[in-house]
């Protein structure tokens, strides 16, 4: 196989063993690479460079197939590269002209380079000269003593790494370590019951046999436990944070596929990677895993460390528990010292994904979590999901840095809407009834144990609970589930209007929100819970511990039918929070945002259990502004990118970023021309205009020509066909109707039909079936010719899944998919950007651009579900005759609109289709993936296909 035929990144993997790793040169650059690359990728790398070193903010649009995390990997990599050796270059300068001057005995340091001179603070104006040249010798010479630390620092680290890669002992030692600690307790543990079943008949020693009994033995073991650090170097702990990248990306699936990439990559195995990721995908203590919910399982992470200083404490005190209580105040065995010292190594001698790491932390007995955050000051390239570097308390809690660093963020064409989305939050009146409770019974059973100012703000939190609750339309001390409303709808205020609606204006929030923080009330209601069994008073009928859950499985059935699919899948997945608290607290949070920045929803449904408070962010950039002014240089990625409005204006220009600091590169695709056909279809087979506007698609005519339409293209595609929808309402509305006049039955004579699950447990059984339901036409030649897979704009099968091959052979879009206009939250963005972004001459408002910009962000994210690789082909059908206008099909991706063919009318259109289809099956050999495999649909870059 030669290097253009490999189809994309990830088919290199079936012949790179007989490859030798190329090295290309670009601009005078050199980029190691696994093959020869596509030209295409020479210039990605070349950008990404560019951008990286000139500290520019670059936007790269490069769609899947095209080897777009490979490109992000060598290039971003071999910048890094030529930037540590251009400082080591740097600091052997400096070292040796100091070296230098102290040999000759001259006292004139040497000077500075601008990469190694801190900016220092002014000197005062008429300082003598003799003062400010003293000032700077000293500041020189701290220099060069920093700079020799470090470099011994370096060294060292190193020396240690180099030893673990070659030697098999020093990968177990933290494993034998924590065998050893093991079988040290146990023996401990039993001579203390052997004293203890014999203190009963211990003789009173003579005076001179005292002197014969052993001492307390105290080894330097135990000594290093209660502060020193046992054999483990302290600069390690003190090591600057070198420069680095850090790249994020959406999923946990994305992330493990960047990782494998860099493995494979020339710079996997010099190149010091580190995978961060939450407690409930890192921590290996089944007591704490099986608490479910990532917020318990921190609270109980937090305890436990805190225990782990306590228990010296309480073993001096000798206190008496009871055995339940020693066993919750067990602390975490896989936290020792040691052990996430030799584990944080182990990461940074190899490049691991999170599957390896949790499997070197069992094996190390050590804590992946822990073990991964102390690896990050040495790390070369840290990945991580976006909530972690988005969010600035994560970031500081994990100990991450951006100022002077790289920052790469793949997978960005929801940046917005994900920002928005971590620093918003809801609340819903089960919540609130529920917390109010639970802390009610708390402050009952431990009130007069508490200080007056505990209970001062335990009062103030009843208060705004009760006042939350009331806002709604609810009554506290009543049943959440049987408060039913007579009027509901959505209603929208700023942060000062709820405040003051609510009557929780004369509250100092700020105050509330620091002395949840520091007094972690939330977690210590969640321990009373967990041991009391106290969940809800009487008042709301619901004992135990069930809390909302115990809600929501009480709702009627038709209400229970309404919950979006990812709510009903949220139901069954993950457990909720015993604790509703620390919902609330991030509301709180919320609240004190910024007054302009924000508004609340207060949505009125059926009953109060189901209505809701929600925190809208209005304006990401705030959040998003400190990345910006922190990182060296930013990369904003992605396979479709377009339209780039969003991210300039909405973001960038909102945060303050200069036009010129701002670059945009956008890459063709690597598939020939001729291996793609968009067409834009004006009319159906009657003549009947094709334009699914929200006044006139439910009409019985305008459905039926789009069954009819369909049904014509099902029988030129071979293979498989996916059909989007613009919402699940209006399938559901197509679908009946299709029934009734028998279109639906047709369809079926010549397609499989195939519809998208209401739950995400199900999406991979439907897919699998798909695709084998494809091979098995192909193989027995019966008349049906494949599969139709009816789907949804925005649900399960618009990202994230390849239909590559014979799986999308077509892709068809009925309408334009655009938001609903009327929804509040969309309104008030919509003006909020009016008010605040200039608008451009003879552009439309900002609020209508980001109408039209949500619309073919989601058209783009669906039609890119085909075309994977080089040798695929496919057609695009957009089933609407506004995509012909110039103004949208701009906002297509540009390998796709300069392929565009808008047909007016149907006839040719289908001429067109079938000869497209004929020239391909013919000249081309239909990869189809055997069962069994990941069939070219879980996995987000697509599997490695077969000849």
């Amino acid at each position: 196989m030669t290097a253009a035929e490999i189809s994309s990144p990830h088919q290199y993997c079936l012949c790179v063993r007989t490859m030798a790793n190329a090295t290309e040169e670009t601009d005078g650059i050199h980029f190691p690479f696994p093959f020869t690359p596509y030209s295409i990728q020479k210039d990605f790398m070349a950008e990404l460079y560019r951008v990286l070193e000139n500290g520019k903010i670059g936007i790269f649009e490069s769609p899947t197939g095209t080897g777009k995390s490979l490109s992000l990997i060598c290039g971003a990599l071999s910048w890094l590269r030529d930037f540590e050796q251009k400082q080591r270059e740097e600091e052997k300068r400096l070292l040796e002209a100091d070296t230098t001057a102290l040999g000759d005995g001259k006292d004139q340091p040497p000077p500075l380079s601008s990469s190694c001179q801190g900016p220092g603070p002014p000197r005062p104006v008429g300082e003598p000269d003799w003062v400010t040249q003293f000032v700077q010798k000293k500041e020189e010479r701290d220099l060069v003593e920093r700079l020799k630390e470090e470099q011994l620092r370096r060294k060292r680290r190193e020396e240690r790494l180099q030893q673990l890669r070659h030697s098999v002992q020093l990968k177990h030692a933290a494993k034998r370590a924590r065998q050893e600690e093991e079988e040290t307790e146990r023996l401990l543990q039993l001579s203390s019951e052997m004293l203890a079943g014999a203190s009963g008949q211990l003789e009173p020693l003579a005076s001179d046999e005292e002197e014969l009994v052993l001492a307390e033995y105290e080894s330097d073991e135990d000594r290093g436990e209660k502060g020193a650090t046992s054999g483990v170097d302290e600069d390690d702990l003190e090591e600057e944070h070198v420069t680095k990248i850090y790249y994020c990306s959406r999923t946990h699936s994305q992330l493990a596929q960047f990782v494998h990439e860099v493995q494979k990559s020339p710079f996997g195995k010099d190149t010091r990677l580190v995978v961060l990721g939450s407690r409930q995908n890192l921590c290996v203590n089944q007591d704490v895993r099986k608490l479910g919910a990532v917020q318990l399982m921190n609270d109980r992470c937090v305890e436990m460390q805190r225990r782990r200083l306590e228990r010296q404490r309480r073993a001096e005190e000798k206190e008496v528990v009871k055995r339940r209580r020693q066993e919750q105040a067990t602390p975490c065995p896989f936290h020792g010292f040691e052990q996430l010292q030799l584990l944080r190594d182990q990461l940074l001698a190899e490049v691991t994904d999170i599957e390896q790491l949790v499997a070197l932390g069992q094996q190390a007995q050590a804590c992946p979590y822990y073990a991964s955050r102390l690896a990050i000051p040495a790390a070369q390239l840290v990945v991580l999901p976006y909530q972690m570097l988005l969010h600035a308390a994560t970031r500081q809690a994990a100990g991450i840095r951006l100022q002077g660093q790289v920052v790469i963020v793949d997978e960005a064409h929801n940046l917005v809407d994900t920002i928005a989305a971590i620093h918003g939050a809801e609340v819903s009146g089960a919540q609130l009834c529920q917390a109010h409770s639970q802390l009610l019974q708390y402050m009952d059973r431990y009130g007069k144990r508490l200080k007056a100012k505990n209970l001062m703000y335990i009062k103030q939190i009843l208060y705004v609970l009760e006042k939350l609750v009331t806002v709604l339309g609810g009554n506290i001390n009543q049943n959440p589930n049987t408060q039913t409303f007579s009027q509901t709808g959505t209603e929208l205020k700023s942060i000062n209007d709820f405040l003051f609606q609510s009557q929780i204006d004369n509250i100092n929030l700020f105050k509330v929100r620091r002395y949840c923080e520091k007094s972690m009330i939330s977690r210590k209601l969640f321990g009373f819970t967990e041991r009391q069994g106290a969940a809800l008073t009487p008042a709301c009928g619901q004992p135990g511990l069930a809390g909302f859950q115990s809600f929501l499985q009480s709702l009627q059935p038709g209400v229970a039918e309404a919950l979006t699919p990812v709510e009903q899948e949220q139901q069954v997945g993950t457990p909720r929070p015993a604790s509703p608290l620390m919902l609330i607290e991030g509301f709180l949070a919320a609240l004190t945002t910024a007054n302009q920045d924000g508004r609340v929803i207060l949505s009125r449904q059926g009953s109060l259990s189901e209505s809701s408070l929600r925190f809208l962010l209005l304006n990401p950039a705030v959040h998003f502004a400190q990345v910006v002014r922190e990182c060296r240089a930013l990369v904003i990625a992605g396979g479709t990118m377009q339209p780039v409005s969003d991210f300039r204006e909405q973001l960038l220009t909102c945060a303050g970023v200069e036009a010129e600091r701002v670059v945009e590169f956008s890459c063709g695709h690597v598939i020939p021309p001729d291996n793609i056909l968009p067409l834009v279809l004006c009319s159906g087979p009657s003549g009947q205009q094709l334009e699914f506007t929200f006044q006139r698609r439910e009409l019985p005519e305008l459905m039926h020509e789009a069954g009819r339409t369909l049904l014509n293209l099902c029988q030129v595609v071979p293979g498989g066909v996916v059909c989007f929808f613009p919402s699940y309402e209006y399938q559901s509305r197509v679908l009946t109707h299709w029934k009734q006049r028998g279109v639906l039955g047709s369809l079926a004579s010549r397609k499989k039909i195939f519809q998208e699950p209401k739950r995400a447990s199900q999406v991979e059984q439907v897919l699998m079936e798909y695709a084998k339901c494809i091979q098995g036409c192909g193989q027995m030649g019966s008349k049906v010719t494949g599969a139709l897979l009816l789907a949804v704009v925005g649900g399960k099968m618009s990202e994230g899944i390849n239909f590559s091959d014979d799986l999308g052979r077509c892709v068809v879009m009925v309408g334009m998919p655009f938001p609903n206009i009327k929804s509040p939250e969309l309104q008030e963005k919509m003006a909020y950007l009016d008010r605040t972004l200039p608008r451009a001459p003879g552009r439309l408002p900002p609020g209508k651009v980001l109408v039209e910009s949500l619309c073919m962000k989601a058209v783009n994210q669906s039609i890119g579900r085909a075309i994977r690789h080089q040798r695929d082909f496919a057609s695009i059908v957009l089933l609407d005759q506004r995509y012909s206008r110039p103004a949208v099909l701009a906002k297509l991706p540009t390998w796709i609109r300069q392929r565009v063919d808008v047909k007016a009318s149907f006839g040719q259109a289908i001429a067109t289709l079938r000869k497209f289809h004929r020239e391909k099956a013919s000249s081309s050999s239909s990869l189809v993936l055997p069962p069994g495999t990941q069939n070219g649909l879980s996995c987000r870059e697509g599997p490695c296909l077969k000849k």
